[in-house]
């Protein structure tokens, strides 16, 4: 592996990969869940860049959600699971949105430096992270930005392509399951409602109105507080991947961090386990509701 394939950080005992697929010894169901932002290895290049100490560069982050979702590997699912943090490269984005007023030199053509998400600092290399906190102390030159996004975020894209690619021809429909966290604070616009999960469907777009309306019905058996697409409906990743015409579903889950961790010290709480049982019971009720409709399509075309 080369230098650039890896991430190093001063913490961990040896280079880490920038991110793992966790495999079943056999994948079982037709689904594939993916948690590309709560990486958590920080590179010691990157800290040194940045203005920000360890705690509060790691606000952006999706924490745990890897683990918090790891139960369904042993359902028979793969997790593919970035290990670089978000506010290094943001792997839920195009994969050139990229703010000029970062860098020192000028961007390719191809660049889109127009969009909402630049704008606000939220790019494929981020500029802030939560807060509006900027994160660096001067700009990098743009061979960096272009690095990362070849070296890291073309092969996730590719990996998680070949995964869903994979499952569709297994089963004949794949369903991605894109995993995410929200600020504890989160309320539903126009009220003071705090959501405990947001389902995004890219309004109905990235996956079928069933799959959508299974997953708020079990989560809200579970004892949630559940809407759908608001104020999340999901990402580039939720949009690009989901093609319900083609088989292809994507749904995004955004659990609260409120219910498992403490956000001033990023310390899992009590809460940590039992939300992980239950979105572990929530992963198996959504498999067997779609293996039922598997079986109703096969008998229907016997």
């Amino acid at each position: 592996m080369r230098e650039a394939d890896v991430l190093k950080a001063g913490n961990e005992p040896e280079p880490v990969a920038p991110f793992e697929i966790r495999r079943p010894l056999h994948q079982t169901e037709p689904f594939v869940f993916n948690s590309p932002h709560s990486g958590r290895v920080y590179p010691d290049s990157f800290l040194a860049m940045a203005r920000l100490d360890r705690m509060a560069i790691r606000r952006s982050e999706d924490h745990y959600v890897d683990e918090l979702f790891a139960g369904v590997i042993q359902l028979g699912a793969p997790l593919l699971a970035a290990q670089f943090p978000r506010a290094w490269l943001d792997v839920n984005r195009e994969p050139y949105e990229l703010d000029p007023r970062m860098f020192d030199g000028a961007l390719p053509s191809y660049a889109n430096v127009g969009s909402m998400r630049v704008a606000g600092g939220l790019g494929t290399i981020p500029r802030l992270v939560a807060e509006n906190m900027e994160i660096y102390r001067g700009r990098l030159s743009v061979e960096e930005g272009l690095t990362r996004i070849e070296r890291v975020y073309r092969p996730y894209h590719a990996t998680l392509r070949r995964i869903i690619a994979q499952t569709h021809v297994q089963f004949g429909k794949a369903i991605l399951i894109d995993c995410h966290s929200m600020p504890a604070n989160v309320r539903i616009a126009g009220g003071n409602q705090r959501p405990d999960i947001i389902v995004g469907d890219r309004y109905g777009a990235s996956a079928s109105h069933d799959l959508s309306r299974a997953a708020v019905s079990f989560l809200s058996e579970l004892g949630y507080r559940v809407v759908r697409n608001k104020p999340y409906a999901g990402g580039f990743i939720t949009e690009h991947y989901g093609r319900p015409a083609r088989g292809l579903h994507a749904l995004q889950i955004e659990v609260n961090r409120g219910l498992y961790v403490d956000e001033s010290t990023l310390e899992r709480t009590a809460g940590f386990d039992l939300l992980k049982a239950d979105l572990t019971e929530f992963a198996g009720q959504m498999m067997a509701h779609v293996r039922q409709d598997l079986a109703e399509d096969r008998l229907a075309a016997e």
